[in-house]
């Protein structure tokens, strides 16, 4: 799957129309009308596509602002998250060309002040998640500084004897975000920037979310599951939780003209796009762990492609790009809204658009304002229960209770029951203390809460590509609603306390039935059915029933 950049012959930059203010939007008219049939489906964001060094379309759909009616364009600015990864990834990479930092050097070598069993781990084994790492040095936006950070990272357990497994870790690219500025002489921002951010015309892709250098342009709005608005980029810092594994910000134009020029040797030396390119750690089902990416072969979607993604739950943006080697062609995508993220899209139309074929589309809902589904509470006889509200032909669905949640958001996708279940003992293990990183976890929650006497599962769903266990925790306060999702060895990947129940938007079906509104398939396989004062909430489980309350 290697990229030999000497076979090359691509533009320096891939081609698109500009003017001084920037690129200007083109799409090829069969690729905009798919991505607009997916814009009406709930798609806002934006997508920049090149195949062999020019673009067959930049393009922008949905709103960047609903409260200024601001659209998305192809300048708009996204926060893309854990995608500043492949960006660590390459620095660190750029830095082994340059005799600084050998990949097999222990990073306690390069970092001396690192004290803990992390010190022993390698610089390849961080760049790979077999680190055994587990855990991060703190939540997304709070005030960390370098030595915090450090401190932080070397009271990490590690989950397995370095190089022995596989486990995701933010804090592991953070460490090489350390190692970089130490090793460089300059700030991990600045050196970043200037080294790696730069591209072969002089331009700059973007920058940071927050704080300085931040990325020009005007930013998307971030919109959150039930309409609230993400962080707006002004948090102060220091940003050493973030730095290294997230915080990058930039259009879909610089991601996908970034991502043209590493690929083919623009960036980086053709011995890095092999370390890039070819299989690292073997992941299964035709997939391997690859220095910020993840390589997959033709049996995943048809051609082999390498792409990376993310997403900030605070802020609200969502971002994906692919590289397809044998067109040579990258998809970069992002989205500022939930309703169809850009990861979905991608997974919907990836195929599709790898192997240059017609683009698959969402299938409208039955026409008409659909059946009058009555509002109000309806109650289960386990107690739980469903708050149903509407707008339009559209219900929302809260669920509250474990039977609720469960009937309402059977496991999706690869996902088991089972898995939901063992998710359930590790999230209880967390927040009971049994573990070193639920004991500080627990900490963190009654410094902000106050003590709590009690945590009880609120049920569990498959969400964002992740399980998600919610919780409700007993404090002074009252009872508070939250989410955890932890990983195979217990560690913290996302959290969000408090929170609202999961809710499910549902649209007409036809007759007296409603389904999720999810034109990308990626969510509950469940069906609705509302009569006679009862609801129905029918899945791969069976039937649930929950009753209007008088």
């Amino acid at each position: 799957m290697g990229v030999l950049a000497a076979c090359t012959r691509d533009h320096d930059v891939p081609d698109a129309e500009t003017t001084a203010g920037g690129p200007v939007a083109q799409c090829d008219s069969r690729l905009d009308q798919a991505f607009t049939a997916w814009a009406r489906a709930g798609f806002s964001g934006s997508i920049a596509i090149s195949t062999g060094g020019r673009f067959d379309c930049l393009a922008a759909y949905g709103s960047a602002d609903d409260a200024t009616n601001t659209p998305n364009t192809v300048d708009t600015v996204f926060d893309i998250g854990s995608v500043t990864k492949a960006f660590t990834a390459a620095t660190i990479l750029d830095l082994v060309e340059e005799g600084k930092v050998a990949l097999d050097d222990p990073v306690g070598r390069l970092l001396p002040e690192l004290t803990g069993a992390v010190a022993g781990v390698t610089v390849r084994q961080l760049l790979l998640h077999t680190s055994g790492l587990n855990g991060t040095p703190g939540s997304d936006h709070e005030p960390l500084d370098r030595d915090a950070a450090l401190a932080a990272i070397a009271d990490l357990d590690l989950a397995f004897p370095s190089g022995t497994g596989h486990l995701y870790a933010n804090a592991g690219y953070t460490l090489l975000a350390l190692v970089i500025e130490k090793v460089s002489g300059a700030s991990y921002r600045e050196y970043t920037t200037s080294r790696i951010l730069r591209l072969p015309d002089g331009r700059v892709a973007g920058g940071f979310w927050d704080g300085t250098p931040a990325a020009p342009g005007p930013r998307a709005v971030g919109y959150l599951d039930g309409g609230t608005t993400g962080g707006s980029g002004d948090f102060a810092g220091p940003h050493w939780a973030m730095d290294g594994s997230g915080g990058l910000a930039m259009t879909t134009y610089d991601l996908a003209a970034w991502t043209h020029a590493l690929f083919t040797g623009q960036l980086v030396a053709p011995e890095s796009v092999e370390a890039v390119s070819a299989p690292g750690h073997d992941l299964g089902d035709g997939r391997s762990e690859t220095p910020g990416w993840v390589a997959s072969d033709a049996s995943v979607l048809g051609v082999p492609f390498l792409a990376t993604a993310g997403g900030d739950g605070q802020i609200g943006h969502n971002a994906v790009v692919a590289w397809g080697p044998e067109r040579r062609r990258v998809v970069a995508m992002a989205s500022n809204k939930p309703g169809v993220s850009a990861e979905d899209l991608l997974a919907t139309v990836g195929p599709a658009l790898l192997a240059g074929e017609p683009l698959p589309t969402p299938s409208p809902p039955p026409a008409g304002a659909g059946p009058a589904a009555t509002v109000g509470k309806y109650r289960l006889d386990g107690g739980g229960s469903y708050d149903v509200t509407a707008a339009g032909n559209q219900i929302t669905v809260a669920a509250t209770g474990v039977d609720a949640v469960t009937a309402l958001f059977p496991p999706a996708g690869r996902v088991s029951r089972d898995e939901f279940r063992a998710h359930d003992e590790r999230v209880l293990a967390l927040l009971d203390g049994r573990t070193r990183e639920g004991r500080r976890e627990r900490g963190s929650l009654e410094e902000d809460l106050g003590p709590i006497r009690g945590v009880t599962l609120a049920g569990t769903v498959f969400q964002d590509g992740e399980v998600r266990t919610y919780v409700t925790l007993v404090a002074d306060s009252g009872p508070i609603t939250g989410w955890y999702a932890v990983n195979a060895e217990g560690g913290v990947e996302a959290a969000e306390v408090p929170t609202g129940h999961p809710t499910l938007k549902l649209v007409p079906a036809g007759g007296d039935r409603y389904r999720p509104d999810d034109p990308t398939g990626t969510g509950p396989n469940v069906t609705v059915e509302f009569r006679d004062g009862r609801m129905t909430v029918s899945g791969p489980a069976g039937t649930t029933v929950a009753d209007l309350a008088g």
